[in-house]
């Protein structure tokens, strides 16, 4: 077996687990760890951080696959489990061992015709994992977002700050919004601030040569740091001299910069001051250079706590401001239909009274109900206990609270309040960025009743 044939089954297990085929990025994972190459080497080869590779992409790869194949798969062994499912798909010699005799297996053969004929007459219900696809019969629109954002992209020298907690559809906007830039025949290159290695913030220097050759490498340029870089300079002019000559100039085309996942940059306020004022300075340009109404900037953020940054001096006062507020009830009830779900305004009431309009929650729920393997009444009952289908959700943020006492101290405020409550600033913005609170003016609530009621009784007794 290739490796061709070995993705082209990993494909198929994948889509017929969670009705996705498998990304870029995971696909780069598999074919290095095919070729015997280890995280660092792989990140070296594709231009991805070792430690975004490894802690990420590939913890959440190897335990997809490993649910999808029935077995413990991992980096050194996903070789020969695809061997295994194959010889069984194939109907070898495994029939004796597994006790399978061959009529069972021609219903299963028959069953799987069934089931490809039906994906292709039928809509099936998507997983809600990372951003929504381009082709996606689930993406909601929230108009006239979308459309004043596909304007404002057209501007010379435009600039786009999309805003909200994690988990609203911020990543699934941009990737509409690059999709629209590349239909206009724009140049783009996305970039997401976790992927960047640790070692990348030592210093103001090292983060703008490799910012320069990162984007250099995105739009298939030469990296000439060596003969464009002059320490007597400074940074900044190195790194907007460097934009403008090997990168505008060279294109000759406009250039979509999308950066997301900024808010990495504001835990090392001696490169985030001086990173989002040459941003800054860049729009600004536009406005007299002709070169500079080529670079359009679209930047994505979680939180508005921007440390020691001085806003003045950066794109969060400028630009086309977007922020993503939770799904309303009318689309909630679109969504619903588009998973085949017949639901009246009593049920859709039933799902906003837990979850509120958070996206994600809201399309776990739907999704789960689609397939059929729980019904709206058990869902809502056992949705704030270990055995509800959050569960993984919501122990992911129980983590982070362990670690941070005076976050956790700050929640319970919250979660414990019969009203709307006011808390320290910091936390206040963390709880914020993390999709656990609304506003209301200054003060803080639950953003849904899933949330106070697992974290109450967590909070409470971990405390």
């Amino acid at each position: 077996m290739n490796l061709e044939e070995g993705l082209k089954i990993l494909d198929g297990v994948v889509f017929s687990k969670i009705n996705r085929h498998l990304k870029d990025v995971e696909i780069i994972v598999l074919k290095g760890s095919w070729q015997g190459l280890n995280y660092d080497e792989i990140a070296s080869n594709e231009g991805y951080a070792a430690k975004y590779l490894r802690q990420d992409v590939g913890f959440k790869l190897w335990k997809l696959l490993s649910e999808a194949l029935g077995e413990e798969v991992n980096k050194t062994n996903f070789r020969a489990a695809i061997e295994r499912s194959h010889s069984l798909s194939s109907g070898e010699s495994q029939f004796i061992d597994r006790n399978i005799l061959p009529t069972e297996v021609q219903q299963l053969e028959s069953w799987h015709q069934d089931s490809c004929s039906t994906v292709k007459n039928e809509l099936l219900p998507e997983y809600p994992e990372g951003s929504v696809q381009l082709t996606s019969a689930f993406y909601i629109q929230r108009m006239p977002i979308e459309e004043r954002c596909y304007e404002t992209i057209l501007h010379p020298g435009s600039l786009i700050r999309i805003k909200a907690p994690h988990q609203m559809g911020k990543t699934s906007l941009l990737d509409r919004i690059i999709a629209h830039s590349n239909q206009q025949g724009y140049s783009t290159v996305r970039l997401n601030l976790l992927q960047a290695e640790t070692t990348v913030f030592s210093n103001l220097d090292k983060f703008l040569r490799w910012f320069c050759a990162y984007v250099s490498y995105k739009l298939k340029l030469s990296t000439l740091l060596q003969e464009s870089w002059d320490e007597y300079r400074g940074s900044i002019i190195n790194c907007t001299t460097y934009f403008e000559d090997n990168i505008l100039i060279k294109i000759n085309s406009n250039l979509v910069l999308a950066l997301d996942e900024v808010d990495r940059v504001f835990q090392y306020p001696e490169i985030s001051q001086g990173f989002f004022a040459m941003l800054r300075s860049w729009h600004e340009e536009a406005k007299t250079i002709e070169i500079w109404e080529n670079l359009r900037l679209v930047v994505v953020h979680s939180t508005e706590n921007y440390g020691s940054l001085d806003i003045n001096q950066s794109p969060f006062n400028v630009g086309l401001v977007v922020e993503l507020t939770e799904f309303t009830k009318e689309q909630i009830e679109d969504l619903a239909q588009r998973h085949k779900l017949d639901y009246n305004q009593t049920q859709v009431q039933q799902l906003m009274s837990l979850l509120g309009g958070h996206p994600y929650l809201i399309r776990l729920a739907l999704y789960r109900l689609a397939l059929g393997d729980i019904t709206l009444e058990k869902l809502l009952q056992n949705a704030s206990t270990n055995a509800g289908i959050y569960e993984e959700h919501l122990r992911r943020f129980l983590h982070t609270f362990k670690v941070n006492t005076n976050l956790t101290e700050a929640f319970i405020k919250v979660v414990t309040a019969t009203e709307p409550v006011d808390i320290e600033t910091m936390s206040a913005y963390q709880l914020y960025s993390m999709g656990l609170v609304k506003r209301l003016g200054d003060k803080l609530t639950p953003s849904c009743q899933l949330y106070q009621q697992y974290f109450r009784e967590h909070l409470k007794n971990s405390n």
